[in-house]
């Protein structure tokens, strides 16, 4: 545990995106290295794609996206992910260990998320893995 606090509209954009289903993706960071915060947003209307266009090179970051994809047997289906974004080669051993272990304190705020990505290079966010991911049980 970092002593990171979980700003309250965190768990506002988490219910949203997983009641509403409005929004694509929230991306979150850890400010002054005292609080997570959003830092932005996508709607609906957004791709996967776009999500991951919107992550730092070079800073770590949390999201949740509301990730779509086909199932086995055909039909359209959606799952709200957590992502974990530590890209490895290009951010600070302090940023990190900040980052990785203060996740517990955000994920505990969104109760019922049964898939994780963490990804330390864009190479982690190629769509087939998250599909591959998606689809086990």
């Amino acid at each position: 545990m970092s002593g990171v606090a979980v700003n309250d509209g965190c768990v506002d954009l988490y219910n949203q995106i997983k009641m509403k289903k409005d929004l694509r993706y929230v991306i979150f960071k850890i400010e002054n290295h005292k609080e997570i915060v959003t830092e932005c947003q996508g709607p609906v209307s957004e791709t996967y794609k776009d999500f991951v266009a919107k992550l730092p090179e070079g800073e770590p970051r949390y999201a949740l996206v509301d990730y779509e994809y086909t199932s086995e047997d055909g039909r359209p289906q959606s799952k709200l992910c957590f992502v974990f974004w530590s890209p490895d080669d290009k951010t600070t051993v302090k940023d990190r260990m900040v980052y990785a272990s203060s996740k517990d304190a955000l994920k505990k705020k969104f109760p019922g998320i049964m898939k994780e990505v963490q990804a330390n290079d864009m190479g982690d966010l190629d769509a087939k893995e998250v599909d591959d991911l998606m689809k086990k049980k």
